[in-house]
């Protein structure tokens, strides 16, 4: 029986053993100072909240920003962007004394420490993602991490100058802060990466701010104006300049007003393939529809002009056209009273000798040439009041084209809509 107690205690004197082993191995050893240990020991701190000093409030510094414009959507007015900023802070809890640890930095993971969050002010959607799933931690406590931002800025870009639009887009960043207590920003440096991207060029950025708490980026740019040109604007000169080359097509025959209305066709099809290419309404909306609405009532107003002028070629106008449809009504009238006249002056007469019906024939062609030669001088004075209104209208068309076209291009590059920015913070 006491051979049986002694056997029971050595056996749990032996798994006491083995646990305090266990116990031993899960604690640092004070004896262990390389760098591992070193991570160990703070690990187990568990410093995953805040640094809190008296004043509640935690200074992040970023020394640097890479800002990248991705793109920018026209028709929902978005500014896509990406930025890679360094952060720096500083929490005591982190710190060690250097003569028991002799490093000056160790690398702990993420997710076992705390890092603050950034947030886009003016941003639809905005995504944090770590850089790397460790950070660095320096013997007096500084902490270096680097954070990724991909955002989806509203931003109300001046568009009134499309194509040859340029503006500022401001990209608000801020970190939590409520009743003194929170994070405070300080940011020190911005740099441009890849300043092209698709039809917008980012000339510059630089770091601005409104109040000490309202720090932002501002973005500076401009579409590459080249492939919209030619696209948009090149399309509607080209089609104007067809319709004023189309005067020297005669206005017979019906070859010019043929072609006006395949202009008039073809434009109106153009600006229904263009209308999702064309940007969408903002406070300044694109004078470029405008200009296409400018120039769709340009060609059908020259159409509807060369189908009077046509008219007035043969007719000699549309006011004097039911005047001249009786006055040939009332000659021909006339003529028919004539010819029974004669018919019965014929049935009188038993018998006409050969001079009398010859002569009468005689009559009767003059009369016909007669009647066709001042048909003739009517067709022909009815032409020569056509062209002249033509040539008058033509030169009209030109002049005031040039003008038109010369004033639209001047506001387009050079005339400022001013939008405001800021409106998200009140």
């Amino acid at each position: 029986m006491q051979s049986e107690k002694l056997r029971f205690l050595t056996h749990h004197q032996w798994k006491s053993v083995l646990l305090l082993s266990l116990l031993g191995y899960a604690h640092a050893d004070p004896s262990c100072t390389s760098r591992r240990c070193l991570s160990e020991m703070l690990i187990n701190k568990s410093c995953v909240t805040q640094p809190q000093d008296e004043n509640c409030t935690q200074i992040i510094y970023v020394p640097l920003i890479e800002y990248q414009t991705l793109s920018v959507d026209t028709k929902k007015l978005r500014l896509m962007c990406r930025m890679q900023a360094s952060l720096q802070w500083t929490d005591l809890e982190l710190a060690w004394n250097t003569s028991v640890y002799q490093y000056n930095e160790v690398v702990l993971p993420v997710d076992r420490v705390w890092t603050p969050e950034l947030h886009v002010t003016n941003g639809i959607k905005t995504t944090m993602k770590h850089s790397s799933p460790d950070l660095l931690v320096y013997s007096n406590g500084t902490v270096r991490h680097n954070v990724i931002l991909s955002s989806e800025v509203n931003c109300e870009v001046n568009l009134f100058n499309y194509p040859f639009a340029a503006d500022r887009c401001p990209v608000a960043l801020q970190t939590w802060a409520i009743d003194g207590c929170g994070t405070h920003l300080v940011m020190n440096e911005v740099k441009l990466v890849d300043s092209s991207h698709g039809d917008w060029q980012t000339d510059r950025v630089s770091l601005e701010k409104q109040r000490k708490d309202r720090n932002y980026i501002m973005v500076d740019l401009h579409i590459k104006y080249i492939n919209p040109f030619i696209t948009l604007l090149l399309p509607s000169i080209l089609i104007i300049l067809a319709d004023v080359v189309s005067f020297a097509l005669p206005l017979g025959g019906g070859e010019r007003n043929s072609f006006k209305v395949t202009l008039v066709l073809n434009f109106t099809m153009f600006i229904s393939i263009l209308n999702n290419v064309l940007p969408g309404d903002s406070q300044c909306s694109p004078i470029i529809r405008t200009h296409f609405c400018i120039c769709l009532i340009i060609l059908m107003l020259s159409m509807l002009v060369s189908l009077v002028l046509t008219r007035v070629a043969k007719d000699g106008g549309i006011i004097f056209c039911c005047w001249t449809q009786g006055s040939v009504e009332e000659n021909t009238g006339n003529k028919e009273l004539k010819e029974d006249d004669e018919a019965k002056a014929d049935k009188s007469v038993v018998q006409l000798n050969a001079a009398d019906e010859h002569s009468q024939m005689v009559r009767k062609v003059v009369n016909f040439v007669d009647d066709h030669a001042a048909k003739q001088l009517e067709s022909e004075r009815c032409q020569k009041f056509a062209n002249k209104l033509d040539k008058t209208f033509f030169w009209f068309y030109f002049i005031s084209g040039t003008i038109y076209f010369s004033g639209m291009t001047y506001v387009m590059v050079n005339y400022e809509c001013e939008v405001n920015h800021f409106d998200f913070w009140y």
